[in-house]
C-alpha cells in the first residue's frame, strides 16, 4: 500500500512538471509540488512509524494546506491526485470521524469557480476521494486480517508442537521407562545370584531380551513420528505385557470383560500405557506378590484396571495417590483429559492398589 501511494505521488508530481513545461501552469507550483511529494513520502513514513495522533493531525493539516495551494495554482489532474493521496493517508493515520472531516473539506478547493462549474468539479473530486478512502480502508483491513491470520497460525503451530512434545515425552516414559524398570529388576536379581554363588545366565538373558525390547520401543517411537505403525489388538498387547511382567518376577494375569471390539488408536494407546505404567509402579513401589490387569468393554466406554495385593496407594510413599504423582501419572492424566476420560488411583478391594483409566470408546 505504501508503494502504491508513493507511485501515485510521483505520478502527480510528474503531471505538474508536464503542466509547467507545457506552459499552462505557473512555475511556482513546482517547489510546492516537490514539497508535498517529500512530505507525502518521507514525512508520511516518519509519522506512520511514530503512531502519535497529534503528529498525524499536524501532518494532515500541513498536507491539506500544501495540496490546496497546489490545486489553486494548477487546478488539474496533478493537484487532484495530491488530494487523493492525502485522503488515503488520512485513512491510515486518523480515526474515521477525522477522515470524514478531511474528505468534507476537499471539495472547497474549487471555491472561486463559477457556481455550476464549482459544483460539478467539487462533486467529481468528492467522489474520487471517497472512492480512494474506501479502497484504502479495504486494503488496510485485508492487511490486518492477514497479520492476525499469520499470528493465529503461529499460535496453532506452537500449540501443535507443544502437544507433540508432550506426546513424545509420555511415550518415552511409558514405553522406555517400563522396559528399563524391568531390566533394572533383572540385573538386581542377577547380582543377588552372583552374591550367593548362583548362575545368573538365565536372568541376564532376560535382561538382554528386555533391552532389545527397549531398543525396539525407541525405534517404534521414532517411526511413529514418520509414519503410522501397525499395532496388535489391545487384548493381545495386554497379554504380552502381562507375560513380560511375569518374566520379570511379578506374576500377572489378564481378565477381559465384555466383547472385545476395535477402538480408536488414541484410546487404545492410552489404555495400553495405563496398564504399562500401572505394572511398572507395582514392581517399583507396591511390594506385591501378584498383579491383575482387567480390560472391561462397557457399552460406551472401555476401562483398564491394574490391581495388586501389595501396599495400598496411601502407604507406598511414592507420591502417587491423590492429585500428586510422578511423570507417568501426569502423562496418564493428560491422556485421559485429551480423550474426555478419567483416571483414578486408590485402594483395591483386596487391599492393594488399583489404577483405573476409563475412556469413551
Amino acid at each position: 500500500m505504501l508503494l502504491a501511494l508513493t507511485l501515485l505521488t510521483g505520478g502527480a508530481l510528474l503531471t505538474l512538471v508536464l503542466g509547467v513545461v507545457g506552459g499552462g501552469d505557473p512555475v511556482a507550483v513546482l517547489p510546492l509540488g516537490a514539497a508535498f511529494a517529500l512530505l507525502a513520502t518521507l514525512g508520511f513514513r516518519w509519522v506512520l512509524a511514530r503512531g502519535r495522533r497529534w503528529w498525524s493531525a499536524a501532518y494532515v493539516l500541513l498536507g491539506l494546506v500544501l495540496a490546496s495551494v497546489v490545486f489553486a495554482l494548477a487546478p488539474g489532474v496533478g493537484g487532484t491526485l495530491f488530494l487523493i493521496v492525502l485522503v488515503s493517508q488520512c485513512v491510515l493515520l486518523l480515526p474515521l470521524p477525522a477522515t470524514i472531516v478531511v474528505i468534507a473539506m476537499v471539495p472547497f478547493v474549487h471555491t472561486g469557480m463559477p457556481v455550476l462549474d464549482g459544483l460539478r468539479e467539487g462533486l467529481g473530486t468528492l467522489v474520487a476521494v471517497v472512492f480512494a478512502a474506501v479502497v484504502t480502508e479495504l486494503l488496510r483491513r485485508e492487511q490486518q486480517m492477514r497479520r492476525e491470520l499469520t499470528a493465529a497460525q503461529q499460535q496453532v503451530e506452537h500449540l501443535a508442537a507443544a502437544q507433540e512434545r508432550n506426546r513424545v515425552a509420555r511415550d518415552i516414559h511409558d514405553g522406555l521407562g517400563h522396559s528399563l524398570t524391568v531390566i533394572q529388576m533383572q540385573l538386581q536379581a542377577a547380582r543377588a545370584l552372583l552374591a550367593n554363588g548362583g548362575d545368573p545366565d538365565e536372568v541376564l538373558a532376560k535382561a538382554q531380551h528386555q533391552s532389545q525390547e527397549a531398543l525396539g520401543e525407541v525405534r517404534r517411537s521414532v517411526g511413529a513420528l514418520r509414519e503410522p505403525r501397525l499395532v496388535p489388538p489391545l487384548g493381545t498387547a495386554l497379554h504380552d505385557l502381562a507375560a513380560e511382567s511375569s518374566e520379570a518376577g511379578l506374576p500377572t494375569s489378564v481378565r477381559v470383560v465384555g466383547d472385545e471390539r476395535a477402538i480408536a488408536e488414541p484410546a487404545r494407546e492410552a489404555l495400553f500405557r495405563a496398564a504399562q505404567e500401572g505394572l511398572t509402579n507395582v514392581r517399583k513401589h507396591a511390594g506385591a506378590s501378584r498383579a491383575e490387569v482387567v480390560l472391561d468393554y462397557a457399552a460406551a466406554a472401555v476401562r483398564v484396571e491394574v490391581r495388586d495385593d501389595g501396599r495400598g496407594a496411601d502407604e507406598q510413599g511414592d507420591g502417587r495417590h491423590g492429585e500428586g504423582g510422578g511423570v507417568g501419572l501426569l502423562g496418564l492424566r493428560e491422556r485421559a483429559a485429551d480423550l474426555g476420560g478419567r483416571l483414578e488411583l486408590g485402594r483395591a478391594p483386596s487391599g492393594g492398589c488399583a489404577l483405573v483409566l476409563e475412556v469413551p470408546a
